[in-house]
């Protein structure tokens, strides 16, 4: 059959001519209609709708086939819907019902696909919601910055949900996300205004300590200067390492040429009167005075740095000579304490830059400090089993004087663990002010 004939056959089978006019069989519940007139003669008016339907079918497969191999099927909804109404108004003479059908099933198929992303969309932002609400309290604020981002970009990434969820949806992540850059704001105002403060207070200290770093009221000045370094410990500014660097040498400056000036006039002191005769007691004294303040002041430094100057004064101290009395120990005791704490301070933060989980320290002060307290508690339970084993083996030895020396290494160690305990307790103890004064 020829194909005219089979255009001719498919036109007879959905229509007919009438009056000289071409009219197309009741369809998809609609009755029938003219749709064009003869001009040549039937057949061909005929054959001519016939071949507007075919074009039209055409269209239809294309569309269809590209729907099909599409993974965003969606985006092909609306030309089908199109199609799907124009088959009620075209003019053409064919199989319109099997055109409808596959168009119907196609906009079914994008409507269960459509579901089903709309449930997987929700799903994620009910996620996305979740984290912006944990976040929206976070105090880590580079990272939660970071993560907030991500969620933002997620949320854009992300299809849309059923309409009636999309507001309230839409909502919460707004709401959670502005909350946390509004304390964020409010986080950096109050963090500007903190660090303006103790900026003016580091100054104010300096200003005061070069003020007396030329005093001659030696004994007075000292205990001024002794009353600023304690100002300057309770100030715990948390400041950028290169301004309180600059800010401390500033201040430490101004203490050791005080205290070099006292150094020099002890000395003269000592050879105002008889050549080669002894100082004095009370130069004695207020050398070691001196000496106890400086060490004492190590603590406002970074421990690597004391450390080695913990170490200066050490050996500095036993050149002072030999003075006796109450006073004597006092001092004595204060310069003990001060080099042992500047000792277990080192010792700490060596055992945080090793330890094995790689764990990073806290950058809030009040964190900081609670988190060097904690740390300082786990170690003393080693020095608590340590002290115990030495006191055991102390008191299991026999009393045989081929022990002494034996005994006397472990009374002195003893001696040593009890004083590493004592200085940690202080240490915990002074981190916990901080913590406190920082929250």
């Amino acid at each position: 059959m020829e194909p005219t004939d089979h255009l001719l056959a498919e036109a007879k089978r959905y229509g007919y001519v009438e009056a000289d006019g071409v009219w197309l069989r009741p369809v998809l519940s609609q009755p029938a209609r003219q749709i064009g007139l003869v001009k040549e003669s039937d057949d061909a008016a005929l054959r001519y709708f016939a071949q507007r339907f075919e074009t039209f079918r055409a269209k239809v497969d294309a569309l269809l086939e590209k729907m099909e191999a599409s993974e965003n099927k969606g985006s092909f909804l609306m030309k089908a819907l199109h199609l799907k109404e124009q088959l009620l108004t075209y003019d053409g003479l064919g199989d319109f019902t099997s055109l409808h059908r596959r168009l119907t099933e196609a906009e079914d198929a994008v409507a269960v696909t459509v579901a089903r992303n709309r449930e997987k969309n929700l799903a994620t932002k009910i996620g996305f919601v979740q984290e912006a609400e944990t976040l929206r309290d976070s105090i880590e604020w580079i990272s939660a910055s970071e993560k907030v981002k991500d969620l933002r970009q997620g949320w854009l990434k992300t299809g849309p949900v059923d309409k009636a969820m999309t507001d309230e949806l839409e909502r919460r992540f707004q709401a959670a996300i502005q909350e946390f850059f509004d304390r964020r704001k409010a986080f950096q105002s109050d963090k500007k205004a903190m660090t303006m403060r103790v900026q003016t207070r580091y100054r104010d200290l300096i200003q005061q300590a070069e003020a007396l770093k030329n005093s001659d009221q030696f004994e007075t000045t000292s205990r001024q200067l002794k009353q600023l370094q304690q100002a300057w410990r309770e100030v715990n500014g948390n400041l950028p390492k290169k301004q309180a660097s600059e800010f401390w040498i500033k201040f430490r400056a101004a203490n050791n040429h005080f205290f070099e000036r006292l150094k020099a006039h002890i000395a003269a002191q000592q050879t105002a009167g008889v050549p080669g005769a002894p100082a004095t007691p009370e130069v004695l004294l207020a050398r070691k005075r001196a000496l106890a303040e400086r060490a004492e002041a190590l603590m406002n430094i970074p421990p690597q740095e004391a450390i080695h100057q913990a170490k200066a004064l050490q050996a500095e101290w036993k050149q002072v000579g030999t003075v006796r009395g109450e006073e004597s120990d006092r001092i004595w005791q204060r310069f003990m304490v001060a080099c042992d704490k500047i000792f277990e301070l080192s010792a700490l933060e060596y055992h945080l830059r090793k330890r094995a989980d790689g764990e990073p320290m806290p950058t809030a002060p009040a964190d900081r400090a609670r988190f060097r307290a904690d740390t300082l508690r786990t170690l003393l339970k080693d020095d608590h089993q340590e002290l115990a084993t030495l006191r055991d083996n102390l008191d299991n030895l026999s009393p045989s004087t081929a022990n002494d020396a034996f005994r006397q290494m472990l009374q002195t160690k003893i001696r040593s663990f009890e004083r590493k305990i004592r200085t940690k307790n202080d240490l915990i103890a002074l981190f916990s002010q901080q913590a406190q004064a920082a929250s």
